[in-house]
């Protein structure tokens, strides 16, 4: 039975493209995206399902998170936690990078899920994320009529970068037209928050056992990218989400970029340290 790779019917004729110089990668947009974490049937990750409209990785499984906005780096955003330099060693990026980065996956946790990891005080939590005002910040904010920045200020908060772990770097291949440099985080759901399930690209959200996912997926019932398969396979060796935020300190953050080669009759589609997911493609067709 085939598993529930997210294979698009139109990469043979890109990767044809790029192998030919017929075809200009693009530039990968920085991203981030965070594997929200709770302990209750032991641990449980929170999954969207984006919706068959969406542009990108229609109907596949994958966690809140999304692109970085210019205005993420911007040096007003409230702080606490380890330093933008201190983050910036860890992502291998430059300071104001590394601040984009995780303000992005602090932003796109609460535009997708509800969730802030942000407090009043640089030791404590939002315990309540519901109410029409949070829901109109919320829809300001992917709206980008308003910037994080401007949000934390305006609630008088402060972004908790210690709630976040680094975990896991990946590439779009460079045959695919929309490219993302994605960073993946994990967290844990803060006392006395709920994820919503109101994500205007999500038409499903579940809370699911790393476990129980990795299931579906290789039944064929779960779509999922190679990234979204391989970080939730590694979720599953941890009895908590608090031992899953500890053993994050010591990721490999190195990129996974996919690799296209032609090997005699064959095209084939490879992902690094990733096996599971090389595919073999007919030259001759798809």
């Amino acid at each position: 039975m085939a598993n529930g790779q997210w294979y698009p019917p139109e990469w043979p004729e890109r990767i044809r493209a790029l192998a030919a110089g017929t075809m200009t990668p693009a530039t990968p947009r920085r991203a981030a995206t965070v594997m929200l974490l709770r302990d209750a049937r032991g641990v449980e990750v929170h999954m969207l399902r984006r919706r068959t409209s969406m542009a990108f990785a229609a109907g596949a499984y994958a966690y809140p998170g999304g692109g970085v906005d210019p205005r993420d780096d911007d040096r007003q955003v409230r702080w606490a936690g380890p330093s933008r330099k201190e983050w910036a060693v860890r992502l291998g990026v430059p300071e104001q990078d590394a601040q984009a980065i995780v303000c992005a996956a602090v932003r796109e946790t609460f535009e997708e899920a509800g969730v802030l990891l942000a407090g009043p005080t640089p030791d404590s939590v939002v315990d309540d994320t519901t109410g029409a005002d949070w829901t109109a910040d919320r829809q300001a904010l992917v709206d980008r009529d308003l910037s994080f920045a401007e949000f934390l200020r305006r609630r008088g908060l402060v972004l908790r970068s210690d709630l976040l772990g680094a975990w896991a770097r990946w590439i779009t291949p460079e045959f695919e037209p929309r490219r993302y440099d994605t960073w993946f985080f994990v967290a844990a759901l803060p006392d006395g928050q709920r994820t919503s399930d109101d994500s205007s690209e999500a038409d499903r959200t579940v809370w699911i056992r790393p476990g129980e996912a990795a299931a579906g997926y290789d039944r064929g019932e779960l779509s999922m990218m190679p990234p979204t398969i391989a970080t939730l396979r590694t979720l599953d060796a941890y009895g908590t989400a608090a031992d899953a935020l500890a053993g994050s300190a010591g990721r490999d953050l190195t990129p996974v970029l996919a690799q296209a080669r032609l090997e005699g009759d064959e095209l084939v589609l490879s992902w690094p340290g990733h096996d599971e997911f090389t595919k073999h493609i007919s030259n001759g067709g798809s």
